[in-house]
């Protein structure tokens, strides 16, 4: 299975994702993110604990990261990044219907 990490940096090539608490939450709010990941290591855990509880009213699968760092670096940035979502999946499309079914069992 691939992982979230891969999924999210296919998107990145090849459609759109947004990095970073404060866009996450907006994307979230309008119902644009198809999916939610945020990192389990981010300190203060104030940062991203209202981020499951939004994706939850939403109904948008969220996934909990083990590393900020992989995190970041998949979505391209040379720093960790607290939370990032897929807006538009691309190739990665057929790899997220996958993983969104296997965490939802």
């Amino acid at each position: 299975m691939v992982s979230v990490y891969e999924i999210i940096e296919k998107a990145r090539k090849t459609g759109k994702v947004e990095k970073g608490t404060n866009e996450v939450t907006k994307a979230i709010e309008r119902g644009t993110a198809k999916l939610v990941v945020y990192g389990a290591d981010v300190e203060p855990k104030e940062i991203v604990q209202h981020i499951p509880i939004l994706c939850k009213e939403k109904d948008i699968p969220c996934v909990e990261a083990d590393k900020k760092e992989k995190l970041g670096i998949s979505v391209g940035l040379n720093v960790s990044c607290a939370s990032a979502c897929i807006i538009e999946p691309g190739d990665a499309e057929k790899d997220l219907e996958v993983f969104i079914k296997t965490q939802n069992k």
